[in-house]
């Protein structure tokens, strides 16, 4: 469970905006598509959706483990969504899924990540504090959760693994650039006013993102054709679009970016 601890160190662990399986799953796509390492043409996203049309990828007890194969070689890595209320999966077992760890997996890395889902299984089956994530009420909770998971199956594991966990957990920092890019992920909500006639109305808190939206072009066209584009260092990702009289349209979106630093401004 090496890749889990990863991601818990370098800030990979998100509250997911809304308790929809689509948007969710897309939502933690679209955070792995915007870290520097991914080459800009993977779609994480399209893979990933292939992959859950599928075959469900609830594994029971609440967690489910989606994944997308990319023909390149790099490090497996996760990232982790947590739904405070729990999100309708479909899962076998009939539970609302509250954890869901994405696998970005490359070719080269295709045995250690069957391997980890199989230690991640096994963990779920013996873990005597399964049961208490529906009670957690925030990241720190769900991050202290799962460290103890990792700890309880560490001590499970043999002594090689053990030792490789330890030092996971004790070691400074891969590379601080790395872990700050990976943890100031900012995520806004953003409403977007179009019709005919009417220049672009955007509705956001964010006052960077605003100027980035308005020095744009052909925001509208490509939100409507692809539900996804480019503003700067900001990816648009539309969630719903409802439509008024007159031809007026509202689209409800969520602009991500990974920040320079903690710095920022809402």
């Amino acid at each position: 469970m090496d890749t889990l601890l990863d991601a818990l160190q370098e800030g990979r662990l998100f509250e997911l905006p809304e308790n929809d399986k689509i948007h969710a799953l897309q939502f933690l796509a679209h955070i792995i598509e915007a870290f520097p390492e991914i080459p800009p043409e993977t779609d994480v996203v399209g893979l990933v959706m292939k992959r859950e049309q599928t075959a469900n990828t609830a594994i029971g007890k609440g967690w489910a483990c989606p994944h997308a194969r990319v023909p390149y070689d790099e490090d497996l890595m996760c990232v982790v969504g947590w739904s405070p209320t729990g999100i309708d999966y479909g899962a076998a077992d009939g539970k609302p899924v509250s954890l869901i760890v994405m696998y970005l997996v490359p070719d080269n890395q295709r045995n250690h990540y069957l391997k980890e889902i199989s230690i991640l299984a096994k963990a779920l089956q013996s873990y005597p504090e399964l049961e208490k994530i529906p009670e957690v009420q925030d990241l720190d909770d769900v991050r202290r959760y799962l460290l103890d998971l990792i700890e309880v199956t560490k001590s499970n594991t043999g002594p090689d693994v053990r030792a490789r966990m330890i030092r996971l957990q004790t070691k400074p920092s891969i590379d601080t650039t790395l872990m700050q890019d990976l943890s100031n992920i900012i995520v806004e909500p953003l409403s977007i006013v179009a019709g005919p006639r009417l220049r672009h109305i955007f509705l956001c808190q964010n006052p960077t993102l605003m100027e980035q939206l308005e020095s744009t072009y052909g925001i509208i066209d490509k939100i409507d054709a692809e539900g996804i584009c480019q503003a700067g260092g900001w990816r648009i990702i539309r969630r719903n679009a409802i439509n008024y009289q007159g031809g007026f349209v509202m689209y409800e979106c969520l602009a991500i970016k990974i920040a320079a630093n903690s710095g920022h401004s809402k």
